[in-house]
């Protein structure tokens, strides 16, 4: 059975409640099992994975199913890339050490990385389901495209299905349940650039998180904050920093570093220097800390109309 063993602090239970995306920000429960189903990276194959870790910072055991042609590599590199075990946790420790709310937020929330969506694929197709309307029900049209479309798995004696990949998508047909005309056309232009390779990971990661951010907004559909979430939250960036502004995390920055307001953008970048090589992961802290802080849900579907 493969495994994936850890370079720092890690705990799966922390990345199985992580709650994000299509989960509604619910924190789901966590019986010593973590599920995953997607599509594989490059439009061939869906993997099912079930991991499991016998303590914190172990390593972590993955039982792989493979469907339609799919390459069990890929989806090794794939399922540590979704619980951000493919960079060196020790190095984040060092941060830190350099700045003591980030050390004090390691503490509160031992083990924990980014928990990313599957692929920026699936990013920017959650992108066009959520836009402007309650993630609750945006949730349940991702998940009733995944039934009908998508690849089912039994995992560890729970159902998943993954998403479709981009070609089943891009016959996606008008009149779907949820969607209107426009949204599945935004979604066969998202099927399109995947099948042409501009969402692949390899692809965003040359073009670097700034250009990255520029060129997902080329998508019908997809805005600052939208292409903000997949370069931060999809794409594997663990040191990124960009002008898709979230109120939240502004907010909680001020709140933790003692300032009398949220900063502005222009200050958030500067106080962000001491996080390199991980502003991705310190704001996902900020973020997940106050959210948990508050009891609200760990993430929400984006209201662009508010936010973006």
């Amino acid at each position: 059975m493969p495994t994936l063993t850890p370079r720092g602090a890690f705990r799966l239970q922390a990345a199985a409640t992580f709650g994000f995306g299509p989960t509604e920000g619910r924190v789901p429960a966590f019986d010593g099992t973590m599920r995953l189903a997607f599509p594989l990276d490059g439009g061939t194959g869906y993997a099912g994975a079930t991991l499991t870790q016998a303590e914190p910072d172990a390593p972590v055991r993955i039982e792989l199913q493979i469907r339609n042609g799919g390459d069990e590599r890929r989806a090794l590199a794939q399922a540590a890339r979704i619980v951000s075990l493919d960079h060196d946790g020790e190095e984040f420790a060092n941060v830190g050490r350099r700045d003591p709310v980030v050390a004090a937020l390691q503490r509160a929330h031992p083990g924990q990385r980014p928990v990313l969506f599957h692929s920026p694929y699936e990013a920017a197709a959650w992108s066009i389901i959520s836009a402007r309307r309650p993630s609750a029900q945006a949730a349940n049209v991702r998940h009733a495209i995944a039934e009908e479309h998508g690849e089912p798995f039994e995992l560890a004696g729970r159902e998943l299905h993954a998403f479709p990949q981009p070609a089943r998508l891009s016959e996606l047909p008008i009149g779907t349940p949820g969607l209107n005309a426009e949204k599945v056309e935004r979604l066969h232009g998202v099927a399109r650039a995947a099948l042409r390779g501009e969402l692949d990971v390899g692809h965003l990661h040359a073009l670097g998180p700034e250009r990255a951010f520029e060129h997902l907004q080329d998508l019908k559909g997809i805005g600052p904050f939208y292409a903000g979430l997949i370069v931060l939250r999809a794409s594997g960036f663990a040191d990124a920093m960009l002008p898709a502004k979230e109120p939240r995390v502004l907010r909680r920055a001020g709140e933790l570093y003692g300032l009398h307001e949220p900063p502005t953008f222009e200050q958030f970048v500067r106080m962000a220097e001491t996080w390199r090589p991980f502003r991705t992961w310190a704001m996902v802290l900020i973020r997940l800390g106050g959210d948990r802080a508050s009891g609200a849900p760990t993430t929400r579907s984006p209201e662009p109309s508010s936010e973006g």
